[in-house]
């Protein structure tokens, strides 16, 4: 039984708290552990998940950092290969570009090129999504760039039981570097902590089943996934479609026979991502499904993703930009009927901060 989970079962705990919880664990758990990043010893506490740390810990196991991405995640790797085990966090996805190298050529392939007898255990938290209108530079979903790579693990946990079993399980166990991307209008939404939740009961870092249909499936990554399942029971209440959802968490290693067995019952396929739709997470499931067994699929794929340019400032653009709950619905109707002109009524909402969160101010 994982600790966290049993520990908090029966519970309602956000997102934000579910991390927080975790970050707790990994610092009580293992005294090898450290967080270092900028922010994490201020009064907001890397967005709550490390509240208070500093004083609970220590400043020696807690260090806010300097604007050094790249020399950071050096003195990660080399912490990590000295028996320490480092939580390196980045408030943006965007700010890791700066520490690539590290990551890229040397935390990935450290094993490798020492013939398995230096591992480098280490996790590295990055935040994705959108806010108040935070532009091009700010506002990037990079999993594909690190999922791409051999010798990375890359997450996008969407549950707060994903975050409590995933980070309990990377953090005491598992002996190679992860990277996990934690979308930032998650951070207030609440879910239910179950001992037989699908989250609780997969094995850790795998893909997960979170609702069954037989009308067309749909593969999802983070937020996404909560879109796909909003999207779902709307259109079973509405139209009668059953939707099967799959929440594709380890990008990395996604589980593929649960996508073809999926894809098999219905015929259909939608991949619902955070990032561009041109070589990521929407043409790598493309590519599973195609050199495995083509021949199930009765339509053409569909996805969606951000729209294929950089992101616009202006918030009235912003909304466009993303891909929300009437462009997702749309695109199921359209599938399952074959018709661009279904007849389903869409929801009205065309933006993703009209259901999460909307900020007022830059963070």
């Amino acid at each position: 039984m994982n600790s966290l989970i049993d520990k908090f079962s029966g519970s309602v705990l956000s997102y934000r708290e579910a991390l927080f919880h975790a970050m707790d664990d990994a610092l009580s758990g293992n005294p090898k552990v450290i967080i270092m990043g900028q922010g994490v010893t201020d009064h907001k506490g890397l967005f709550g998940t490390t509240l208070n740390f500093s004083s609970k810990y220590g400043r020696d196991r807690v260090l806010d950092t300097p604007l050094a991405e790249e020399a950071l995640a050096g003195i990660a790797l080399g912490a990590s290969l000295n028996g320490l085990y480092p939580i390196n966090t980045h408030m943006r996805v965007d700010f890791s570009l700066c520490c690539m190298n590290q990551v890229v050529n040397l935390i990935a392939k450290y094993k490798y090129m020492s013939g398995g007898q230096f591992e480098c255990p280490m996790l590295i938290r990055m935040v994705i999504g959108r806010s108040w209108g935070q532009g091009a530079q700010h506002s990037q979903s990079l999993q594909s760039f690190f999922a791409h790579v051999p010798g990375l693990t890359v997450i996008m946990p969407s549950h707060s039981d994903s975050i409590l079993k995933d980070y309990h399980y990377i953090v005491h166990s598992y002996r190679a570097p992860v990277i996990s991307i934690e979308h930032r209008l998650l951070y207030d939404v609440k879910f239910n902590i179950e001992q037989n939740s699908v989250y609780s009961n997969d094995d850790p870092l795998s893909s997960h089943l979170v609702r069954n249909g037989n009308d067309v499936t749909i593969v999802a990554t983070s937020i996404m996934v909560l879109e796909a399942l909003r999207a779902a029971q709307y259109l079973s209440t509405n139209a009668g479609l059953e939707c099967e959802v799959i929440d594709l968490n380890c990008v990395s290693h996604p589980d593929k026979e649960m996508i073809m067995n999926s894809v098999e019952k219905t015929g259909r396929l939608i991949i619902a991502d955070t990032s561009w739709q041109a070589y990521g997470v929407c043409a790598e499931v493309c590519r599973i499904v195609c050199e495995k067994a083509p021949s199930l699929l009765k339509v053409p794929v569909l996805t969606l993703g951000m729209q294929p340019a950089t992101c616009p400032t202006a918030k009235t653009l912003e909304d466009y930009f993303y891909p929300n709950l009437q462009t997702l619905t749309g695109a199921i109707a359209r599938i399952v009927s074959g018709k661009t002109n279904h007849g389903i009524p869409l929801p009205d909402e065309h933006s993703m901060a009209d259901a999460y969160k909307k900020f007022r101010g830059p963070f």
